[in-house]
């Protein structure tokens, strides 16, 4: 899985789901020859892995016992973490959204994982106790629809958006679209609690933990809601409640493309040439997750922007771990925690390889980006779950 050793890193993963559910032994090499992955043979995988355009090398048992041994020498900042199961993955998102509106929904296609596609019914009736991972993207939890009133709100797509969301709202007992995305957050903070896996991109990082916060507050404007907020609701918002941020600032002027001074995308000062984050590097030994999490072939990836493009360091908790982030701008772009029994990611931006992705931008090709570093972290996050886990220093 290193720069020169593969072809496809993004197809590998593939690979390794297939082989789990097919009831091979695999295990996952953290920081060996790029996070490489070490997977019981038979003829079936290698012409897998052919037809796939995945690179790989067939190795005797005594060269894997070696390899093994060199990964557990204490002088070795790596670890064999055996993965045991393949995760059942759930996105969450409107069923008829266009899949290049999801970095994640493309390239879980495209790597061959599958998943299945729920929605608010689905989370209100219990759906996520099927499911080890779930994922949130480019979605307002707070019921302002994206905030895309100022610029879109004549737009016919806009006004269907909302429409839809009210009407389904309605049939599931709320009188408002924000009281229905409110109890949604709450059963997706439960599934987190009770043991679940969240990976959260854009938008969905920070309007879930604002959702959280402002639970029991009405802080959307008429045109959302048809009434107004409620008086000081700065004052109301909870930090307690969040997963990953504090001490944030609501804006208040429903025409500002923007919901908190969480993102950073208005406060950049950054080009598109120097935008760049750097990964941050963990001991294998002791801190499988985040090791796992920021496996690569390259410490440096290429910055991308979103509604929310990345998030203020200042309004990070500090029992989050920041894994990617550039320091020079005072952002963190990739975190980590833990919630009750469950764990959670907040990735930055929208697409990995579309920099500044707008609607109506055309689709991402990714067979043009097999070896994308920043859509890596993504798949990283869908098979981490199925490692079996050490217990954790930090």
């Amino acid at each position: 899985m290193s720069y020169d050793n593969q072809k496809n890193h993004l197809k590998a993963y593939g690979i390794v789901y297939y082989s789990l559910e097919n009831g091979l032994k695999a295990k996952w090499l953290l920081n060996y020859d790029g996070g490489a992955f070490l997977i019981e043979n038979n003829d079936a995988l290698e012409k897998e892995c052919k037809i796939r355009g995945v690179s790989f090398q067939v190795i005797s048992d005594s060269k894997a016992a070696l390899i093994l041994e060199e990964i557990s020498s204490p002088s070795q900042n790596m670890e064999a973490v055996t993965l045991e199961k393949a995760p059942k993955i759930a996105v969450y998102s409107p069923k008829n959204k266009a899949p290049w509106d999801d970095a994640v929904t493309m390239v879980l296609t495209f790597a061959e994982i599958p998943f299945d596609v729920i929605y608010d019914e689905d989370v209100l009736n219990d759906k996520l106790l099927l499911y080890e991972w779930l994922h949130l993207h480019h979605e307002d939890f707070t019921g302002q629809y994206g905030r895309f009133y100022g610029a879109f709100r004549a737009a016919p797509w806009y006004i269907q958006q909302k429409k839809d969301a009210e009407a389904l709202a309605t049939k599931l007992g709320f009188n408002k679209v924000s009281e229905s995305k409110a109890a949604v957050s709450k059963k997706i903070r439960d599934f987190v609690i009770g043991g679940g896996f969240m990976f959260a991109m854009c938008s969905a990082t920070d309007s879930f933990d604002i959702a959280l916060a402002a639970d029991g507050v009405d802080i959307a404007e008429a045109m959302f809601d048809g009434d107004a907020s409620e008086p000081n609701y700065q004052s109301k918002i909870d930090f307690n409640k969040t997963f990953a941020f504090k001490d944030f600032e609501l804006i208040k002027n429903p025409t500002t493309y923007e919901f908190s001074s969480i993102d950073m995308t208005r406060k950049r000062k950054i080009s598109k040439t120097s935008d760049y984050f750097s990964l941050k590097e963990y001991s294998a030994k002791w801190d499988q997750v985040p090791t796992m999490l920021t496996q690569n072939h390259t410490q440096l990836v290429k910055g991308f922007m979103g509604q929310t493009t990345s998030f203020d360091s200042n309004t990070v908790k500090s029992t989050v771990l920041v894994m990617g982030e550039n320091k020079t701008n005072g952002e963190a772009r990739y975190i980590h925690g833990t919630k009750g029994k469950g764990m959670f990611t907040y990735y930055g931006g929208h697409d990995p390889e579309d920099y500044t992705h707008r609607v109506g931008d055309p689709k991402t090709e990714l067979d043009l980006h097999p070896t994308s570093p920043g859509y890596r972290l993504i798949l990283n996050n869908v098979l981490f779950p199925a490692a079996k886990k050490k217990k954790q220093k930090t």
